[in-house]
This record gives structure tokens, sequence and C-alpha cells, in this order.
């Protein structure tokens, strides 16, 4: 079986004072070869930018690097609008969005800023109708009228952009389970990777809700957001006493990588710092400039 583009990111902080470095991170990052960075959506926290407003501004400073929300707070996006803005992002930035999809997780922030608080059935319920409505509205077509639950519109006139894939945050049943049916990827929740016990529960739900949608598992790829530390002599272990990855040598990193790609479906890494730290350069250009490259060169010897 042939193994799948890999991927290869970081995740950004946006709190106001951090937008200079946050920029020229990305502009380096679209530099050396990676493939996007990834902002969180935070719309009830004053202190940092909008998240949608940091990508538009990104992708328009960079040139082929693409860009996702990690992930959308889509209670307060609703998503007629939501497709809107997406869609017009990837026509303005040649088609580099990816959109990061989330039911909504802290609920009492979310309420805070007006929303209608939803039952955890219900915000699944809409998560699901949003991504469908999303896909809808883009693409082309005749005016769309969709009579959801949660989301209604009448004849209303599809982008003629495609949309861009879909990659949701989910992490229980039901929200697993919508993935599968209508997403394109998965971004595990609590860093998850693949040899979590979260991770090997949680993705037998997502192919068993895509077979029976008459669905590929195989293209709905997992997209793992990865803390850990590069270093610059190897490790004598890699992984903590509770088998989380912690980091090691780049060539610990690319072994690592290249196995989970390999053996377990991996199919894009978005690295973090440990802890809330910001990125240093030289951890940041170990990722994009010997990491990456090594696992995409092992990867290819494989196919």
């Amino acid at each position: 079986m042939s193994t799948p583009e890999v991927h290869f990111g970081f995740g950004g902080h946006t709190g106001l004072d951090e937008t200079p470095e946050l920029l020229r991170a990305v502009q380096r990052a679209d530099r050396d070869g990676l493939d996007l960075f990834s902002v969180s959506d935070h719309p009830y926290l004053g202190s940092r930018v909008d998240a949608y407003a940091a990508l538009g501004f990104l992708l328009g400073r960079t040139e082929r690097i693409a860009g996702l929300a990690n992930v959308t707070n889509l209670p307060t996006r609703p998503a007629p609008m939501l497709a809107r803005t997406v869609t017009s992002l990837s026509a303005l930035s040649g088609g580099r969005v990816v959109l990061g999809m989330g039911a909504g997780g802290l609920w009492d922030r979310i309420a805070d800023m007006g929303v209608p608080r939803l039952s955890p059935g219900a915000a699944v319920e809409a998560f699901e109708e949003a991504i469908t409505l999303v896909k809808l509205l883009s693409g082309g077509g005749p005016p769309v009228t969709f009579q959801g639950r949660h989301y209604q519109v009448e004849r209303i006139e599809p982008s003629p952009e495609p949309a861009p894939p879909v990659w949701t945050g989910s992490v229980g049943p039901s929200s697993l389970r919508a993935t599968g049916r209508v997403a394109d990827g998965w971004i595990p929740g609590h860093a998850a990777d693949w040899l979590s016990e979260r991770y090997r529960a949680s993705r037998p739900l997502i192919d068993e809700a895509a077979r029976s949608a008459g669905r590929d598992p195989r293209e709905i790829r997992t997209v793992f957001n990865l803390p850990g530390r590069i270093t610059e002599r190897p490790l004598p272990a890699t992984r903590d006493r509770d088998g989380r990855w912690i980091g090691g040598s780049p060539a610990q990193w690319a072994d690592e990588l290249t196995t989970a790609v390999l053996d377990h479906r991996a199919s894009g890494f978005l690295l973090f710092p440990p802890g809330h730290a910001a990125h240093d350069d030289a951890s940041l250009g170990r990722w994009a400039r010997e990491i990456a490259p090594a696992v995409r060169e092992a990867i290819a010897k494989e196919r």
C-alpha cells in the first residue's frame, strides 16, 4: 500500500505582543519548505489576535505555506459565514488553507460571548451539519438550500472556490464518528500520538464510520500535534514513563516519525515546543531542514 503525502508544520502563538515573532517564524518556515502553520482560535481571549485575521495576514505575507486554525471555534463562527471565510482565504492565497474544525470545548467561555450553550450531543450535531454545509457552499453549482436542525439556508449561491480540506479536533465517540462520515482529516486531541491509548481507541471509530458511509478510511489523514524538544545530542530515552514522546536528536525524531508514517498511518506532524514556550530558531530550523527532509527521504525509499 502506498504511503500518504506527509505534511510538516508547526503551531504558533497569537498573543498581541507575539505577532512580530509569529510573522518571522512563518516566513522562515515558508522559505525552509514547511507545509503549514497553525494558530489557535480562542475569541474570548482579548490578549490574542483573531485566528482568521491572523491567517489572512500571514498568508498574505508568504508564498507557499498553508495555514489553519487548530481548531476553529465553530459555535462563535456560524457555518455559512465560515464557508465564505475559508473559501475567500483559499481563493486569495491560491488554495493555501486547511479548515481545522472543532465542536466547541470551553463552553463557559463560549457562552460568555453571548452564544447559546449547546448540550454535548447538540454540539456534535451542529459540528457535522457545519462541515456538510461548508462543503455544499463551495465548488460552484446551483444555489444551496439546507434545512438542518442547527443551520438553515435558502438558495444561497456557493463559492466557485473548492472547499479546503477539513481536519477535525474530535475527541468524543460521537464527534469521532462524524469525522469518519464527513471530514478529511483528524488532529487527535490532548497531543495524543500514535502509541497512545487515546489514538488506539479513537481511530477505529473514525474508520468504522467512514466505511459505513461508503468512504475509504485511508483517505482521512491523521495529523498529530506533537510537542517535544529537539536536542543536539541523542537522548537516552525519547519517551517518558507514561509513554509520551519527549523528543530527542534530529536522527531520533526522524526515526520515530518515519515509523509513525509507515507503521501507524500518520500523515502529518505539527511541532509544538514543550509547555507553552515559543519556538526557538534553532529547533524550528532543524525541524524544517533536517528532520522533515530525512523523513521524506526514508518514506520515499519504501514506496
